[in-house]
Formats: C-alpha cells, structure tokens, sequence
C-alpha cells in the first residue's frame, strides 16, 4: 500500500494547468506590456512627427519668428494630448542652403591636422566670430534661409515597471525637420573671414 502512494501522487494530473499558467503568465505578460509600450511610443512619435511638420510649414512664412511661442505651443498641445506629463524643448538653426545643414564651417587646414587652430582661416558663416562644428545660426534666420525645427520630448513611460528590467522609467523622441523659409525679403549676408585660435 505504501509503494502505491508515490506512484498515485506522480500519476496525479489535476493542477498541472494551473503550474504551467504560473510559468508562461509573466512571459506573457512582460511580452503584451513591451508591446503597448512599443505600440504607445510609435503612436506619440507619429503625432510629434505630424505637429512638427504643420508647425514648421508655419514657421516659414514672414514675421513667424514673432509667434515662436505660439508656434512652439501647438506642438506641445499635440504631444501632451497623448503624453499629458511630456516635457519638451524646443531648437531652430538657419542655414543659407540645405546642403549647409549641420556642416561645420569652411576653414583652410594649412597646418594639416584636421583642425581648426594655430590662426587658419575660416569662412565664418553664422557671423558669431569664431570657428564652430555647426555653422548654423540661433533662431528663425532670413528669407529663403533654410531651417532646422529640432523638438525633443521627454515623458514618463505608460509602463514604467520595465524600470525592473533596467530600462529607464522615461523615454525620449526627437523630431526634426527642415524647411526654407518663404522669400518674402532680399537675404541679408552675414558670412564673413576670421582666423581659428
């Protein structure tokens, strides 16, 4: 009788589904978390993707530069509509041409070594006085200026028990665009020559 005992117990199948529902639950729940999670910051990069484009086209037009928080308020409507507690920050830089975007300024490398030093010239294109690795200039710019709307949003995740996984408990999108500006004046020259340091 007692050799039977074991046996019964190892032949026993009730609650086997109840154990094996313990073991693949928070798989599967760890997986439709990551997924809603993914699903919600797609979902907001689309919208800061769809406010930034209307809101640079906005931007382009004579005496926008005068409405910056205006312009800049829409987006952040947008976002916070699907990220209430988002927090974003805002940059523009003006280029004379598209292919100027981001570049560093001109300079003549007479000494070889790949920097700008040692009283080299340069083509001071933001007209700020010294050389920089981003000839673009703060803010709106001029007429046909092309310009980069740079917006950066950070929020807390919808889902923030991925902090137990490692990942920080906040996400971050940037959206950017560029756009010339409408040719509403003559373009005002504002490159010049210095030296490097």
């Amino acid at each position: 009788m007692s050799g039977r005992l074991p046996r019964a117990i190892a032949e026993d199948r009730r609650g086997v589904t109840a154990v094996e529902f313990a073991v693949v639950a928070p798989v599967l729940i760890v997986g439709l978390v990551g997924m809603f999670d993914l699903g919600y910051n797609i979902y907001t990069d689309a919208l800061l993707q769809g406010a930034i484009q209307k809101t640079a086209r906005d931007s382009t037009i004579e005496g926008a530069h005068n409405q910056a928080a205006a312009l800049d308020a829409k987006v952040a409507d947008m976002v916070h509509k699907i990220a209430p507690k988002a927090v974003l920050t805002y940059e523009r830089k003006a280029y004379s041409s598209f292919g100027d975007v981001s570049q560093p300024e001109d300079f003549k490398d007479v000494n070889g070594d790949g920097a700008c030093n040692d009283g080299e010239p340069f083509e001071d294109a933001n007209g700020n006085g010294s050389w920089d690795r981003d000839r673009g200039l703060d803010g709106f710019g001029g007429a046909r200026d092309a310009v980069l709307y740079t917006v950066t949003v950070d929020y807390p995740r919808l889902f923030p028990v991925f902090g137990v996984l490692g990942q920080s408990p906040d996400f971050q999108l940037v959206a950017n665009t560029v756009l010339r500006n409408q040719p509403y004046n003559l373009q005002t020259q504002r490159a010049r020559t210095g030296n490097c340091t």
